[in-house]
């Protein structure tokens, strides 16, 4: 199709704000899909994102929707096209009707994740086309990751068309909804559009707004093939398929093509479309979103961000990469264990073959004393380890013991050299440690101006340092703050939610690494050390975290046969302590009368028995034991 009549564009809102239902809209409006096929969230394959009502990964497609324009005079085309000064040729007062023009347009439209954990999707999304709709809930208003994607494709340059959706629900808002709109993107009220994707009230007009405000791409039609790598995965019996944006010349099946970034070869063994499903055509032309299905045996050969050209245009012309996407760094960590050591190979195989279709896994072995060998997986957020957790129970069968997670730090030894390290067991010793560097986050957390001292409160319990305070209106407050990632990557989300009564929001990126005075708190459980217990924390923290610890493990680590003493060590210091009764059998119930003597002869074999049995016996540490720091009080 004509350059002239593409439309590329990307749905992006916080989560839960209707992008996919409006997707599903889209697809039934545009005759995509027929009626009776269409489900609810279409586009979301995994069974874990209809499941959890959210989108995890990006998802394009290509729709063909048909535009009726009327012409009503002569003079209306002539006016507009060949004659400059129409006025003193009397074709104004002209009513002659011509036909109904009737233009296809073609649409390709990615949807995209809304939560935090997966903004790394929306930027690569943004970066492949030409406009953003930006769905706000009429509800809520405005969220902290509505803001976030607002920044993103304002950065990308795109063109913005903002829809207040779920107008139809009674708690709908839209006057003030729309004020907050016209607040942070300067438009105007007829500017934004109120929809409800549900009943599909005001759809049509969505795709009225894509044809005439999004422009079409630009790109050389004739120039050398160069086409963005905008997503990627592994499929088992085709290879890797690559999602891509031709931005110039044409890359067709059978064709030679090389990686500008990895230099790896391959052939396209097949391009096409996504409509929903894979649709084959011969060839895809700039300005075009479609697959490429490769000869490549790993993704790695084909990184994300990388740029796509034709072999045979290489040798004749030298062809430059496209801006590509900053690389992706995990900074959430955990140990995955299998519950069974036999089972090692199964998990790192499944690993390793998860890994090939979600770039921003990153995985290394791990060994534990306790839990014996495993691995350390890296994530961009708790969601994204919640969702990789299932994916491995689920698809691969496994049955996992997960550690507490933690940050990365950087540390530097008294010998000059520095450590990048990933969990409390890999820190040295504390005598050999000058400096130890934690991230911090940059962060703005949106709520209703009610709750702003409760979040300001709950900041300064987190280490973290409010930096700006805005008044979107007399309802909305947005607060930006900074905070060390470690105070937040476990129940800090929900504890917003909880001082905010559910309304409050937030999101963040990574900022830097700053010095501190962390220390490890080591736990033991009946005098045995547990490395996979460790954690890293501020000193004015240790103690409460120490006492917090113990407390909670003492719940979940069953009674045994003797006394177990659960304790937390700082520095070779006891600063917690939490004791587990032992079971205790009556042994007196079979003596009566006589003398006392009796009764404590036989109480001081029980204890001498119990104090040998506490001497050789194991205690069995539960699963549950190991994420006792995801566990709210």
């Amino acid at each position: 199709m004509d350059q002239a009549h593409i439309r590329n564009f990307c749905i992006v809102a916080h989560i839960d704000h209707g992008k996919s239902t409006l997707a599903d809209r889209l697809l039934e409006l545009t005759g995509t899909i027929e009626k009776r096929q269409l489900r609810e969230q279409m586009l979301d394959r995994m069974d874990l994102e209809r499941e959890r009502g959210i989108t995890i990964k990006l998802a394009p497609v290509r729709m063909r929707y048909r535009s009726k324009q009327t012409l009503n005079s002569k003079s209306e085309t002539l006016n507009k096209s060949e004659v400059p000064n129409s006025q003193n040729l009397g074709f104004r007062n002209s009513n002659l009707e011509l036909a109904d023009s009737i233009q296809e347009h073609e649409l390709n439209l990615i949807d995209t994740p809304g939560h935090v954990d997966f903004s790394y999707e929306v930027s690569r999304s943004l970066a492949a086309v030409e406009g953003a709709i930006l769905v706000v809930d009429a509800s809520q208003g405005i969220q902290a990751q509505t803001i976030s994607n607002i920044y993103l494709a304002l950065e990308a340059n795109l063109k913005i068309i903002p829809v207040l959706n779920k107008i139809d629900l009674p708690a709908a808002n839209v006057e003030r909804v729309s004020e907050e709109v016209i607040k942070l993107l300067g438009c105007q009220k007829e500017d934004i559009l109120p929809i409800s994707a549900k009943t599909g009230q005001g759809v049509e007009q969505v795709l009225k707004r894509i044809v005439s405000h999004i422009p079409p791409p630009a790109g050389q039609p004739d120039g050398p093939a160069r086409a963005l790598i905008f997503d990627s995965y592994f499929d088992m019996h085709r290879g890797v398929v690559l999602y891509v944006r031709v931005v110039d010349g044409v890359i067709a099946k059978n064709d030679q093509i090389k990686m500008l970034g990895t230099k790896s070869q391959g052939s396209a063994l097949e391009v096409g479309f996504l409509s929903p499903d894979m649709s084959p055509v011969v060839k895809l032309k700039a300005g075009e979103i479609g697959y490429i299905v490769t000869s490549l045996k790993t993704t790695h050969q084909a990184k994300v961000g990388d740029t796509v050209t034709s072999a045979d245009d290489l040798r004749v012309v030298p062809v430059e990469s496209l801006p590509g996407y900053k690389e992706v760094h995990p900074f959430v960590y955990a140990g995955f264990f299998p519950s069974s050591h036999e089972h090692f190979q199964a998990l790192k195989d499944a690993v390793e073959k998860l890994s090939l279709s979600d770039s921003s896994l990153q995985f290394t072995p791990e060994n534990s004393s306790v839990l014996g060998f495993g691995l350390r997986l890296g994530f961009l957020g708790l969601l994204h380890m919640d969702i990789v957790r299932e994916r491995l129970e689920r698809e691969y069968g496994l049955d996992l013991i997960i550690t507490n997670p933690s940050t990365d730090y950087h540390v530097k030894l008294t010998s000059g050299d520095s450590l990048d390290i990933k969990s409390a067991a890999e820190l040295p010793d504390m005598s050999e440690i000058t400096e130890i560097r934690e991230p911090w986050i940059k962060g703005e957390a949106v709520t209703p101006t009610e709750y702003v001292g409760s979040v300001l409160q709950l900041l300064a319990g987190a280490r973290g340092l409010q930096k700006k305070l805005d008044y979107v209106d007399s309802k909305l407050a947005l607060i930006d703050f900074e905070a060390p990632l470690a105070n937040l990557i476990t129940d800090f989300y929900d504890q917003l939610k909880s001082v905010t009564s559910g309304y409050g929001s937030f999101n963040y990126e990574l900022s830097d690494y700053r010095p501190g005075d962390l220390v490890r708190v080591d736990f033991y459980v009946a005098g045995e050390k547990v490395d996979a217990l460790s954690v890293i924390v501020h000193r004015t923290e240790a103690e409460k975290v120490g006492r917090r610890v113990v407390s909670k493990l003492k719940e979940v680590i069953p009674r045994q046969q003797f006394k177990v003493s659960l304790q937390a060590v700082l520095g070779g210091k006891f600063i917690a302590r939490e004791d587990i009764s032992a079971y205790r059998k009556d042994v007196t119930i079979g003596l009566y009368g006589g003398d006392v003597t009796r009764k404590k002869k036989v109480l001081a074999k029980q204890k001498k028995g119990k104090a040998r049995m506490k001497k050789f016996g194991k205690v069995d540490i539960p699963a549950e034991a190991f994420t006792v720091l995801l566990k709210r009080d």
